[in-house]
Parts: C-alpha cells; structure tokens; sequence
C-alpha cells in the first residue's frame, strides 16, 4: 500500500498547477475515505524534493523585480488574482512537503488529518482563483511571479517546530490581515466570481492557521516547553524582517493566535 508521505511526494514532484491539485485532491479524498473505513493508510517516511516541480511558467522573479500594478486597474486586478494563484499553489506544496518531510516525527492521526485537509482546500483555492483569472482572460503563468515563495520552507526543511511557527502561524496569518482588502477591490469593480473565491479563500484560512497554532502547542507542551517565548525565537531565526501592522486582530484570536505572539515581533512590538 502507497504510504501518506509517499503520496505527499507524489504531488510534490507534479509540476502542472491543474495537474498536482486535481492529483493533490483525489489523493486527500482516499486519505480520508480511508480512515472513514477504518483502513487507515499508514504514514510511512519518504524524501521529497528540496523544492517541488514547477511549470515553465510563471517567471519566477526576484521580489523586488516583480512588476507592480495598480489594483484599480483592470490590469491591476489580473495580477493581484494571478499572486493569490501563486501563493495558493505553493501552500498546496507546503502542506504536503510538511507531512512529506517530517513522517519520521511521531505525531497523532488527527495531524495528519488536518494537514491534508488543508492541502486540499489549498488546492480548491488555486482552482478558485485560476478559474476567475481564465474567466478574465488571462490564467496562471501569463504574468511572473515571487521567487521567494519555497524559502521559509527550506529554511525550516528541518525543524518542524519552526516550520509551522513561520508558515501558517505567520505567513497564512499575514493573508488573514490583508484578504479583507483585496475582497473589497473586487466587491468595487463587481467582480462577483472573484469576491467569492477570496471569501471562500478567507473562510478557510483562519482553520489552517489554527492547525499551525494547535500543532504548535501541541509539541511544545509534549516538551514542556513554553509556547510564547520558542515562538519568537523560532520566527526572529527563520523570518526575514518584522511581522507587519495591521494584524487582524479578531480573526488571529479565532485561529489561536494571541496579540502577545505577533505584536512583540512587529516593527512597532
């Protein structure tokens, strides 16, 4: 039987965005049909790729190169869906590289459990937002895109405790913050299709940050170690720069995420 973390590198390895998420869906879709039958497939160990397979397209660029548009601007809003395709696509990889890359870490069913749930929402979202980007004419890979997005996952390639520090108790917490926003830009131009892509995208979001928060806790307290202190030491080693204001504040709490974990971190903390 084809193991958990065999699966994960399975999608990890596809390089086609459509292609790894239709896989990356059908894969959770027997992971929990399974464990609905009591047939629990088991996680194994595996070595996934230090980065995964990509497309040709999009160009990945330097952060600092990548174009910038006005999101006003017709044009303005195709790049903005066309970075939440590209962040949505990479978080697919990222939640199936976390179980991928630390199967050798004992951990509960419902760890696993939560990370593939949300790698297959990850993936939903992609299909979201990939098809209001078709619908405009355009679709993922017409535009470049941030290089830089696999470089929190390197950076924690072994340190599972500080990759769900940075990853979803920082970099999804920061799409809890600015969502609202790009919701409201599309809302403006009466972009149905796209306001409840990001809708959906916001909903679901604030559950994945919370697996981050619950998993986190979690080992630390199988450590006896306090939360609050090893979470700013683990985000000041791995994340470049200062958290940035404004936090949403309401939907961070929903997620577990208390203001004395973020704001300390903040330019201003």
């Amino acid at each position: 039987m084809e193991t958990l973390t065999e699966m994960a590198v399975a999608v990890l390895q596809t390089a086609d965005g459509r292609e790894k998420t239709a896989l990356s869906r059908k894969l959770a879709a027997s992971w929990f049909a399974a464990r609905e039958a009591g047939t629990d497939i088991p996680v194994g160990e595996a070595t996934p790729p230090l980065r995964p397979a990509r497309p040709e397209r999009p160009e990945l660029l330097d952060p600092r190169d990548v174009p910038k548009r006005k999101p006003g601007s017709p044009e303005g809003r195709i790049a903005l869906l066309h970075a939440v395709a590209h962040i949505e696509l990479n978080a697919v990889d990222l939640h199936w590289d976390l179980i991928a890359r630390f199967g050798h870490v004992r951990m509960p069913p419902g760890f696993y459990d939560d990370w593939v749930k949300a790698a297959d929402e990850e993936s939903k979202h992609f299909n979201l937002v990939s098809d209001c980007l078709e619908a405009l004419g355009s679709h993922y890979g017409a535009l470049p895109a941030h290089a830089g997005m696999w470089r929190a996952a390197e950076d924690t390639a072994n340190d599972l405790l500080g990759r769900l520090a940075v990853v979803p108790m920082v970099l999804e917490a920061r799409g809890l913050d600015v969502t609202p926003g790009m919701i409201e830009i599309f809302r403006k131009a009466g972009a149905t299709e796209a306001v409840a892509a990001l809708e959906t995208i916001y909903a679901e979001e604030v559950g994945h940050v919370a697996y981050g928060s619950k998993w986190f806790h979690f080992l630390c307290g199988r450590d006896n170690r306090d939360p609050k202190p090893v979470f700013h030491d683990l985000v000041r080693r791995y994340f470049h720069g200062p958290l940035k204001p404004p936090f949403n504040e309401e939907k961070r709490a929903e997620a577990g995420l208390p203001p004395d974990f973020y704001w300390p971190l903040s330019a201003t903390g």
